[in-house]
């Protein structure tokens, strides 16, 4: 046997370890993109038709199988066309995924800067609404304020929020160390059960993480609350604590850091 066949044969041996690994990675990250988008809608409609099918192939319902054969095409036009925002999302996801990513990343400061402020205007009851960018371009968001490209403090936002300026209804866009634009108008949610008691900023920042991978930071001007949206889903009432270590976590500030998610309490998650 020579060296050819030796290692065929071993190949031979590691093939369904291999095999099932990848499938297991992969069923992995389709059902963290369905909950990290909100795809369930397409998933169940599919279960629907598949149960339907399978239903009518086994009674041998002949009617019932011609009707769904012949509108199976049809059925996919409509089926894109209904869940054509969850479609949408799930490319972005797609599009935005480190499924490979490793290492570490220095630890920025900025954060604590956006912090101090968010205590300091939750203890005052003034509302902000503050955008991280990760990796989607937002210039179609930040063309609706006024570009500052100023380098980001407390005192700076404190300022902005903590005052009726032309500048504290919007949105403060944040890269880096870098306040990018501030008075920007974020889209609204299109989520239809979210709570009636949330206002517009609250709407807004669910509403951009459902259409980028920007992670939105949001203080109540009603209660004080301080919140993150990221990923379709409003994170309310957090601590400081919690807070810190989900900014950390979602823009990769330290390495190897465990997802706080599952630390957070449920019934603080808005889904």
């Amino acid at each position: 046997m020579n060296t050819l066949d030796k290692l065929y044969k071993i190949y031979d041996y590691i093939r369904p370890v291999l095999d099932i690994g990848i499938l297991s990675f992969l069923f992995y990250k389709a059902y963290e993109l369905i909950m990290k988008t909100n795809a369930l809608q397409i998933v169940k409609a599919a279960i629907i038709v598949a149960l339907s099918y399978a239903l009518a192939f086994l009674l041998h319902l002949e009617t019932l199988l011609w009707i769904l054969q012949t509108l199976a095409p049809g059925l996919l036009v409509c089926f894109a066309i209904v869940f054509q925002p969850e479609l949408r999302k799930i490319f972005l996801k797609l599009g935005q995924g480190d499924w490979f990513a490793l290492g570490s990343r220095s630890k920025h400061t900025y954060v604590d800067s956006v912090l101090i402020a968010a205590e300091t205007l939750s203890k005052q009851r003034r509302g902000m609404l503050t955008v991280f960018l990760r990796h989607t371009k937002l210039d179609d968001i930040i063309n609706t304020g006024t570009k500052l490209n100023a380098d980001l403090s407390s005192g700076l936002l404190i300022t902005i929020f903590g005052h009726d300026t032309p500048l504290h209804d919007g949105a403060c866009i944040v890269q880096g160390g870098k306040l990018v634009a501030a008075g920007c108008f974020l889209p609204l949610s299109e989520q239809y059960d979210i709570k009636k008691t949330f206002g517009t900023r609250h709407r807004a920042a669910l509403g951009l993480s459902e259409v980028s991978d920007a992670v939105v930071l949001v203080v109540s001007e009603e209660t004080g609350a301080i919140s993150l949206a990221y990923d379709s889903k409003l994170h309310y009432d957090l601590t400081m604590d919690e807070l810190t270590h989900i900014l950390e976590s979602q823009l990769n500030i330290t390495s190897n850091e465990q997802k706080i998610e599952d630390t957070i309490d449920e019934h603080k998650t808005i889904s």
